[in-house]
């Protein structure tokens, strides 16, 4: 692994490590560095700010990783990246909280929005608004993985796994398709 992976992930790990333990505003630049040893100048060498850093998590962990040919359906990459937001959910509930300029939430609009198009061109006619139909699915979706990592859907019996929550999106879905 080349110097600079190496330093980038020591800062990743830094990040994750420090959004279990205090809140993304009140995390400085300087508080990553201090945690993981390295100086300020080094993380201004790879990074913008610390919403870069997050936004380059998710990138290398899932994006950069993706390869859309593999999947048969919308529903298998939507099973995918909540399987992948499960493994480390404590750091992505934390991130899809982040507003602001630069936020994740935005970043990962931006990275989903072509796949979530390509994926749903074949499920809504022609007639309507598809920047509407995309925008409102994408924003419906996003909630409700926010509100899953939170724990928003869990009952004092049961704690939804991300096959699970995917499968109970899926239902739902099925159930409003019939009723047309």
């Amino acid at each position: 692994m080349s110097d600079s992976n190496v330093t980038k992930n020591a800062l990743a790990a830094s990040m994750k490590k420090l959004m279990k333990e205090e809140p993304f505003e009140k995390i400085s630049v300087s508080d990553i560095c201090s945690d993981c040893g390295i100086n300020r100048k080094s993380f201004y060498y790879h990074f913008r700010d610390k919403y870069d850093l997050v936004n380059w998590i998710f990138y290398v962990g899932f994006v950069g990783e993706m390869d859309l040919n593999s999947y048969r359906t919308g529903w298998d990459w939507i099973a995918d990246i909540c399987i992948f937001f499960y493994r480390e959910r404590d750091f992505y509930r934390c991130a899809l909280e982040i507003e602001g300029q630069n936020s994740f939430r935005d970043y990962l609009i931006d990275t989903v929005r072509p796949v979530a198009e390509f994926f749903l061109r074949d499920s809504f006619p022609e007639e309507g608004s598809r920047e509407f139909q995309l925008t409102f699915v994408i924003d419906a979706l996003l909630t409700s993985i926010v509100r899953w990592l939170s724990g928003g859907y869990d009952t004092k019996t049961h704690k939804y796994n991300a096959e699970e929550f995917v499968s109970e999106i899926h239902e739902i879905v099925r159930r409003i398709g019939e009723k047309k």
